[in-house]
């Protein structure tokens, strides 16, 4: 019997299932999952789940002495709640995201990363299992630094540009998320067009770029394009280390048949003509600027993460009482 795309896929990426939602992992049976508070908040409201968001609940009761105190131990503890079920189905490893919030604070989020792991660990969950995600700002990218020494590996988020992948490698974080689907959001807002043909996709043409400096310059960290907007550009992302799928698009490539070509190819990479980029703070800023769209993503993705952190933190606490 053929296989389907999603097979064909496996063989050349590791497909990782982005969903919070238990039901939809273990039907698809990834390699590893990634959330973020958007995910767990969709899947925090449903019934079934509810006895992850009451432990949690009554973990911090217990543990806390303030009341900021007990909302930040209440939502560790359920992003670790929701990340030790996916860890019971998955093969591979979870990402769970430090607060949004503190995307411009290095020792809140080194501080925050040292109390997921230490909770996963309590739970019987090595910290290799488990990425830490970081948004890619310029302190994301030195608090990622600081805790890959101590063996907590990071996967970097909110990743739109080669500034950012550069840092990201060259402060050897474990893996990079660049956000597909958001770069072409972008660039069909921007440029008034409806979309793109799949080569010329902006978010697939980011992710090439960066995957084609990492393999050229041999940095170890490694790159999961994320964020799809159609399935179209998962198909051009073929052979890419990783790609993070949700769901809806999982299922479409299942049912999906014909040959699937391999995209990304890291000895193709090695013959390219890269120039290579040092970046200290000053030329990370000023790259970053220079690139328009990621600037304003960056900033939407992290306003986005951290409103949805709150409302989540909002509903658990007006529904107990807190």
């Amino acid at each position: 019997m053929a296989k389907s795309k999603l097979e064909q896929l496996r063989e050349m990426t590791v497909v990782v299932a982005d969903s919070g939602d238990l039901e939809a992992i273990q039907k698809h049976k990834p390699t590893d999952a990634t959330t973020n508070p958007s995910l767990i908040m969709q899947a925090a409201q449903k019934p079934q789940y509810k006895h992850l968001v009451d432990e949690a609940v009554q973990y911090a009761k217990e543990k806390a002495k303030s009341k900021n105190e007990l909302t930040s131990l209440l939502m560790d503890k359920l992003f670790v709640n929701f990340g030790t079920e996916i860890l019971k189905i998955v093969p591979g490893r979870v990402s769970t995201e430090v607060d949004a919030r503190l995307s411009f604070d290095i020792e809140g989020s080194i501080a925050k990363a040292h109390s997921l792991i230490e909770l996963y660990e309590s739970a019987g969950y090595p910290r290799e299992r488990i990425l830490i995600k970081f948004a890619s700002t310029w302190e994301g990218v030195r608090a990622a630094e600081r805790v890959e020494k101590e063996g907590i590996h990071c996967n970097m988020t909110l990743l739109f540009s080669l500034a950012q992948a550069i840092a990201c490698a060259e402060a050897k974080a474990t893996l990079v998320s660049p956000f597909v689907g958001r770069i072409l959001d972008w660039y069909k807002k921007n440029e008034g067009v409806s979309g793109y043909a799949p080569p010329e996709d902006p978010g697939v043409r980011s992710v090439t770029q960066i995957y084609n400096y990492f393999k050229k310059f041999d940095y170890k960290t490694q790159v999961m394009g994320a964020s799809f907007r159609n399935a179209d550009e998962i198909i051009e992302l073929a052979g890419c280390d990783l790609l993070t799928i949700s769901p809806q698009f999982l299922e479409e490539l299942e049912a999906a048949q014909g040959p699937l070509e391999r995209k990304l190819d890291q000895a193709r990479s090695k013959t390219l003509d890269i120039a290579k980029i040092h970046l200290e703070e000053k030329d990370f800023r000023l790259m970053l600027n220079d690139n328009q769209m990621a600037v304003e993503k960056l900033s939407e993705g992290i306003r986005k993460f951290g409103e949805d952190a709150q409302k989540l933190e909002k509903s658990i606490i007006q529904q107990y009482a807190l």
